[in-house]
């Protein structure tokens, strides 16, 4: 009998749940093509696709027959060319075809499958697929015995989403204590992004801004779902089949990574300026004067200077977790101090705040914004937060609160804490605004909130922008960068840090930081060595911690830790080439400059988990230690061929090797055939004139490079004034020929020669190198090679130096025999 009333009542609950979750129904009439629109009724409400490309279509439900009016956060492209579209009405289906894609729509029940050209098939939907529960919106999908999908944002917790659920809302882990709390790897959310690409080659986008809930299969291993917690249910389906076409589409829709200046690619410091929490009266500008000046005298090259919250007066509303504008009294002239710091050529300081206006001792910026309605309102009432869905608010903060500093020297911000609107802040005990339009605005608060510094401080400084935030959500990469958070020093947090700055890229934010040698607490030194090495082949270098009173500052690290910090520091500024060549890339394709394996390698399943070894650039292969005490480890290389960076060994890919490790070794590997182009070395952008660049070539079969330069400074890349210089390697069992084309494009670079550095790996010796057909001269030293043409081969080493007669200003070819 139990069992008889158990199982009525597991009915009537399935019945009620069914009754609740409405689908969209079934096709009714009105299938209308309207440009690149086909929009038709169900029996429950309307549908809407929309053609983007041949390859991206938007897919709208409503079960009110209204759509949003689009917005201009997420997605900053609605303006599509008209694309070619096939449709047939058959008696149960429509078949809708571009040149790359076919959409079947059924018409009982609606759903949607679709097909590459050539009939296989991408992507299908279950019956009764489009549903809306409550205030629920979602989307239910059958998946694939051999699918694996990838994406989602700044994720900690693994990279491979297949059977894994996760629910993308901005912020950190929640409750106390910390450990089990805010730095929760498996609930950090600091930029989630609603997009994943999968390994059946395509891509999906949830255009909305409330909270999401995406289930890949853990609750049913044949089907995955998402929806969002209110608002429309709106996406992009995008056709690759690659990774790289996926995250360019994606990125064409929300918009591509702007170029940084040059001198961004360098060091970034952080300081709390002598005094983090509990001890800001030892803050001062002289501290950070000094500080700037022994990053100079110890030779280590820095560019950035930013500094944290202590540098102004906590005010009487919000404490730390708001923002006044006014100076503490230990910066007894803040103006002196940026013109010193621009004297030692910093290239750009900046300052942390908080989005919530406060009133401190002589400014009352909250009183007055609040009486303006500049700010957000909380209950019914004048709030905190500055209203930056507002323009009229958001130019009243610039000019009354940024310009105070921006004046003085103050070229870029840290915009912290975009989290808080809506929720529980670091420093304080309030949530902001509550209600339905608050959780809307929540993840959309971030993107408004970085826009507005970089976009005014653009046209201030008359440079390229650049901003530092912490919180993101599908749009921040236009307004970089973006830093990983507050994760303490230990080691554990190390490898999920990795993993978070993965995840992120593979979701189109590709100008990433992290805090090297994490941020809380005093770190382990050799925690403090692996981190910085990582770090130094990140996309953004950043140092900073708020550990008083080392403050992860390198010489408060012991000697090995100084050495090693400046070592990879040096070598990273004579990367700059490669790495600036690498961010173009990203802009034009939306490919980050940190590229996780399963980017470049979607078929090998080995790579699907691997979240602590990655491609910097095409060339590069960077595999961090992560493992306490260790001097070997474990590294996958992917299909091809590989050599080790340091020792020019040999490997076959598609295979995994241990390899060794030392404390000042970070494993490196360079693709055969690579191309690595560098500059001289420098301690600040800009320090000397790039008058000679290295060329790294680790020569195999036929290999190309493209070279971009520009004026480092100025937006007119976006128009196309810059140029690519090709450098082709051919090795074959006669010779090696190494081709250097003349720059093409519109920009005109500064002059300068070629050092080829060229890894040998032939059986004989080097004997005659000769330059557009002219024999060079066999030097006696490497030395020599600084003043003149010529070339000489380090027999020891295996290494052939050939330095250029002609320059960059016609074509140069190099053979060895």
């Amino acid at each position: 009998m139990m069992k008889k009333l158990l199982a009525f009542a597991l009915s009537l609950i399935f019945t009620f749940a069914i009754a609740r979750a409405q689908s969209i129904g079934d096709y009714k009439s009105g299938f209308k093509k309207t440009g690149n629109i086909i929009s038709f009724l169900t029996t429950r409400g309307a549908v809407k696709l929309e053609f983007c490309t041949p390859e991206i279509i938007r897919i709208r439900s409503s079960w009110s027959g209204k759509f949003e009016a689009n917005e201009n956060l997420m997605v900053i492209n609605y303006n599509w060319a008209d694309v070619a579209v096939k449709v047939l009405d058959k008696k149960d289906h429509f078949l809708l075809s571009t040149t790359k894609i076919t959409l079947k729509l059924h018409k009982v029940p609606f759903k949607i499958d679709v097909f590459d050209a050539k009939g296989k098939l991408l992507s299908s939907e279950v019956n009764g697929a489009v549903v809306k529960e409550n205030n629920q919106v979602g989307v239910t999908k059958n998946l694939q015995a051999d699918e694996h999908f990838f994406g989602f944002g700044e994720r900690m917790d693994f990279m491979d989403r297949r059977f894994k659920k996760v629910t993308l809302n901005v912020g950190r882990g929640k409750g106390l204590p910390h450990a089990i709390g805010a730095y929760n790897i498996l609930e950090a959310n600091y930029c989630p992004v609603p997009f994943f690409m999968s390994t059946k080659g395509y891509g999906i986008f949830l255009h909305n801004s409330f909270a999401t809930e995406w289930d890949m299969g853990a609750s049913k291993k044949d089907q995955y779902s998402f929806k969002a917690a209110d608002g429309e249910l709106d996406y992009y389906f995008m056709y690759g089949p690659t990774f790289p076409a996926i995250l360019d589409h994606y990125t064409s829709i929300t918009g591509k990574t702007p170029m940084l200046p040059q001198f961004a690619l360098g060091l970034h410091a952080g300081t709390y300026s002598g005094g983090t929490w509990g001890h800001e009266a030892k803050t001062s500008d002289h501290y950070v004067v000094e500080l700037a000046k022994k990053y100079r005298s110890l030779g280590i090259p820095v560019d950035l200077l930013w500094l944290d919250s202590t540098w102004r007066l906590f005010g009487e509303n919000g404490g730390k977790g708001a923002t006044s504008f006014e100076w503490r009294e230990t910066f007894k002239d803040p103006k002196s101090m940026f013109d010193s710091l621009y004297a030692m050529n910093y290239k750009m300081v900046g300052l942390h705040l908080r989005p919530r206006f406060d009133n401190a001792k002589k400014l009352n910026l909250l009183d007055q914004a609040r009486e303006k309605g500049y700010t957000y309102p909380e209950n019914g009432k004048p709030g905190e937060f500055v209203n930056f869905f507002d323009e009229k608010a958001t130019q009243w903060w610039w000019d009354n609160g940024v310009m105070r500093v921006a004046k003085l020297g103050a070229k870029f911000l840290k915009t912290d804490e975009g989290s808080a609107f809506g929720s529980l802040a670091n420093e304080s005990d309030k949530v902001g605004p509550t209600g339905k339009d608050a959780e809307r605005l929540h993840n959309l608060f971030p993107i408004a909130y970085a826009r507005a510094p970089f976009v005014e401080f653009e046209k201030f400084n008359g440079f390229r922008g650049l901003n530092q935030t912490r919180e993101g959500y599908a749009g921040i990469q236009r307004y970089p960068y973006i830093f990983a958070g507050d994760w303490p020093s230990e080691w554990q947090y190390f490898a999920p840090v990795i993993r978070a700055g993965l995840n992120v890229g593979i979701s189109g934010v590709g100008s990433w930081a992290h805090c090297m040698g994490g941020f809380e607490h005093q770190a382990d030194p050799e925690l403090y060595i692996r981190w910085v090495q990582f770090g130094m082949f990140s996309p953004i270098a950043l140092v900073f911690g708020m550990d008083h009173p080392g403050y992860k500052e390198p010489w408060k690290y012991g000697e090995d830790a100084l050495r090693n910090f400046k070592k990879y520091d040096l070598l990273r500024y004579r990367l700059f080439p490669y790495l600036y060549t690498s961010m173009y890339q990203q802009y034009e394709t939306g490919l980050p400059i940190m590229r996780a394996l399963v980017l470049n390698y979607q078929d090998d399943e080995n790579v699907y988990e691997i979240g602590d070894q990655y491609l910097l650039g095409d060339h590069l292969m960077v595999a961090p230690v992560t493992t306490k005490g260790a001097i070997t480890r474990s590294v996958y290389l992917p299909e091809g061929t590989w050599f080790n960076y340091w020792t020019n060994q040999k490997y076959e890919g598609k295979s995994y090797h241990h390899v060794v490790a030392p404390l000042d070794t970070i494993p490196l590997f360079v693709k055969a055939g690579g191309i690595i182009p560098m500059q001289p070395e420098m301690t600040y952008s800009g320090e000397k004139p790039v008058d000679v660049i290295t060329l790294d070539v680790f020569p195999y079969g036929t290999s190309s490079y493209e070279m971009y330069e520009d004026d480092n400074l100025s937006d007119v890349y976006k128009t196309g004034n810059f140029v690519l210089t090709k450098i082709t390697s051919s090795l074959t069992a006669a010779n090696l020929t190494l081709n250097v084309a003349k720059p093409t494009g519109s920009f005109k670079p500064t002059k300068h020669k070629y050092l080829a550095k060229i890894h040998w790996t032939g059986k004989i010796n080097p004997n005659v190198v000769s330059e557009n057909g002219i024999k060079l001269k066999l030097l006696k030293t490497l030395d020599q090679l600084d003043k003149t043409e010529g070339w000489w081969y380090d027999i020891k080493n295996k290494l052939l130096w050939i330095k250029s007669a002609g320059d960059n200003g016609a074509d140069l070819s190099f053979v060895v025999n």
